[in-house]
């Protein structure tokens, strides 16, 4: 197989990638959001279970009522994509498997100029409740979507690689 994206360059691109809480008052396209939802449909999953659904809000009311403490800026992104695992299709891994799916999200939206931010912190049954899903549904997210506002945030410091790695021989 032969490279299709030279490895600095994808490099650069993860390391380049911030969370994004100031967002302009600007619905993105579309073909945008459609390029987000494949990059979610496509990543990998258990067994091939894909054990998830993606709901679109464009609600500012019900993005306001999702957000909480941490994520007061809901209340202000143009979109919002719940990510939702369905524990009866994975019972062992939609948590991981749903999790991947946000981060594939998250990294299409960067590379279109769009920005968003993990959501970890939020009332998963209020949202269950607001989003009218079954009681087996797991909210794993909310992720936010837009257009940025004001400056990208510096980078935050990392552990160094050595710090973080061993070898078992």
């Amino acid at each position: 197989m032969s490279k299709i994206l030279e490895p600095n360059t994808l490099l650069e691109f993860l390391k380049e990638r911030r969370s994004i809480r100031f967002f302009q008052d600007k619905m993105i396209s579309d073909e945008e959001l459609e390029m987000i939802l494949e990059a979610g449909r496509w990543a990998p999953s258990a067994s091939n279970r894909q054990p998830w659904e993606f709901i679109i809000i464009k609600n500012r009311e019900i993005l306001g009522k999702i957000s909480g403490n941490y994520s007061r800026f809901l209340k202000t992104v143009p979109i919002g994509i719940a990510i939702i695992g369905k524990p009866s299709k994975s019972p062992n891994w939609y948590v991981i498997d749903t999790s991947l799916v946000s981060m594939n999200m998250m990294l299409m939206a960067w590379s279109m100029g769009i920005g968003s931010c993990w959501l970890g912190s939020l009332n998963r049954e209020k949202v269950k409740e607001l989003l009218e899903l079954g009681p087996n549904d797991f909210v794993l997210t909310v992720l936010p979507f837009g257009y940025i506002k004001g400056r990208i945030p510096n980078p935050r410091i990392r552990k160094d690689i050595k710090r973080i790695t061993r070898e078992f021989k």
